[in-house]
């Protein structure tokens, strides 16, 4: 079964220096039929103008991965981390036993466009960490990258939760799949493009709840970027 979640559906704030959606419930969005799905707790699609951003605030016992679509992110937290995180490449912080950073576009001139996704880690309590990989262009390009895995395994960041995300950008007329293995879910978000999940057409800022499915299979037909998890 697969369930869209529609770009429009989704919560929205324009605050003129940030503009949000939210695929679930976050701040003062409450969808009592879009908390979570799983172990997924936030997809935030946000864009926010130059020379702005997120002050200084703390998280706690949540996996906090970002990933840049457009511009440039610069980051600072209270382990000492001073970042910037582009377009491919994956940013994760173990926010734990509590952490404070701030968030700001690294641009004085151009926006920036980002996608935040919390998870909920397997156990309260973790050391706060941070960690951000580049992946080659090449690597992303017309096939199904993994960017993020409970096991760091092909470079991945590394998920304290039993949660998979990989990233392709998709010329027109490509496909790509995966399989589902029994008693798994799966989400697709779709950042960018017009792409088809196993026939049913999705748009940027759409999503889809994936269950009771053996597979997907993801066509493009334009340029399009899209964002799978396989939950469990």
């Amino acid at each position: 079964m697969i369930t869209l979640r529609p770009a429009g559906a989704r919560g929205h704030f324009d605050f003129g220096w940030l503009d949000t959606h939210h695929t679930f419930s976050f701040g003062d969005y409450f969808d009592q039929e879009h908390t979570q799905f799983r172990a997924l707790r936030v997809i935030n699609e946000d864009r926010v103008q130059s020379g702005k951003g997120f002050g200084t605030h703390g998280h706690r016992d949540m996996e906090i991965l970002t990933w840049v679509l457009s511009g440039a992110l610069e980051h600072r937290d209270s382990l000492g981390t001073h970042g910037v995180i582009r377009p491919g490449e994956a940013q994760v912080m173990s926010a734990g036993t509590g952490i404070r950073h701030s968030e700001f576009n690294a641009s004085a001139t151009e926006p920036v466009h980002f996608l935040q996704i919390w998870v909920q880690p397997e156990r309260a309590g973790l050391a706060p960490r941070y960690d951000q990989v580049a992946f080659p262009e090449d690597d992303l390009r017309n096939r199904l990258r993994l960017i993020a895995s409970p096991d760091g395994r092909e470079g991945s960041v590394k998920l304290f939760q039993d949660v998979s995300v990989s990233v392709a950008r998709l010329d027109a007329g490509r496909e790509v799949s995966a399989p589902i293995r029994p008693g798994r879910a799966g989400f697709l978000q779709v950042a960018a493009g017009t792409v088809s999940l196993n026939g049913i057409p999705m748009h940027a800022g759409d999503g889809a709840r994936i269950e009771g499915e053996p597979a997907v299979a993801v066509a493009a037909s334009s340029p399009s970027e899209i964002l799978f998890f396989d939950l469990a």
